[in-house]
């Protein structure tokens, strides 16, 4: 659980670094999946210090996955929008209201809940036809992508969001299902292309349509399927007598995060008060 929520503090803040960088790039073509995108904002010094700690994060998660239920890590994850929140407030300026201070604590009692009731991650190696299915799911990740560049912009923020998190949750399932980086296992190529779709797709969404249709769509994808995945096929369980309390707990927890759904990305005063701030500090 603290590399989980060790893994939650790095893509939070994470998020802060990459969202300004995202909105600072050139917006191209429009498509869902601009792969020319991600290289623009790769020449930000802010979201090549974002993919810094994502990466960290990752490691932190690969460990969190081995160790607990899939649903206790997909929770935890989606506490990094608190994070994003906390960081926004306390380096940014950004100001939180009540309620979102409020949902803050939710988050955190949620999480503390999950992690009373978590038992050990479950015994089952998956099936073939889970891991071929997984790659499938990657796979329709990317489509949905490109398909959103030509949706209107409500429903494209969605999709894109709904996108990334279901990327997102193709790589907490497959990395259950990788004992070895055997090339013959669908689940390693399933875990390549949904990471990278879904930074593809969550890149687009922190610059296009609405951030907060986008976040909330992307902590849905990340949690909800995942979690019922390793129930269901990989064995995750609970301690004895407390499921009532992990059903409680996730549900708490990803009802806080989406109340700070505004928060996948600072609002774009953020971005203005940055720069201004170095501008003054070069000064």
């Amino acid at each position: 659980m603290i590399c989980a929520l060790g893994s939650a503090v790095c893509f939070g803040t994470a998020s802060v670094f990459q969202a300004v960088a995202a909105r600072a790039a050139d917006p191209g073509t429009g498509s869902g999946v601009d792969p020319a995108l991600l290289l623009r904002a790769l020449r930000q010094w802010r979201y090549t210090a974002g993919l810094a700690l994502d990466g960290l994060g990752f490691v932190l998660q690969i460990v969190a996955l081995r160790a607990l239920p899939i649903y206790a890590v997909g929770a935890a994850l989606a506490a990094s929008l608190a994070v994003t929140a906390v960081v926004a407030a306390r380096v940014l300026n950004v100001r939180l209201s009540s309620t979102e201070w409020a949902a803050v604590a939710v988050v955190c009692g949620g999480l503390a809940m999950l992690g009373l009731a978590s038992g050990a991650e479950g015994g089952r190696t998956g099936s073939t036809a889970l891991r071929w299915s997984l790659l499938a799911v990657a796979l329709a990740v990317l489509v949905a992508g490109t398909v959103a560049g030509r949706l209107p912009d409500k429903p494209r923020a969605l999709v894109l969001g709904l996108g990334a998190g279901c990327g997102f949750g193709v790589v907490e399932v497959s990395v259950r299902l990788i004992d070895s980086p055997n090339l013959a296992n669908p689940a390693l190529y399933a875990l390549l292309v949904a990471g990278g779709a879904a930074f593809l797709l969550l890149t687009s969404a922190f610059q296009r349509g609405s951030v907060t249709t986008a976040t909330a769509g992307m902590v849905l994808g990340e949690t909800i399927g995942p979690a019922l995945a390793g129930v269901v096929w990989l064995g995750d369980r609970t301690r004895d007598g407390l499921g009532w309390l992990a059903i409680t707990g996730f549900a708490v927890a990803v009802a806080g995060a989406l109340t700070l759904a505004r928060f996948g990305e600072p609002p774009a005063a953020v971005g203005t008060e940055l720069s201004e701030a170095e501008v003054g500090g070069t000064a």
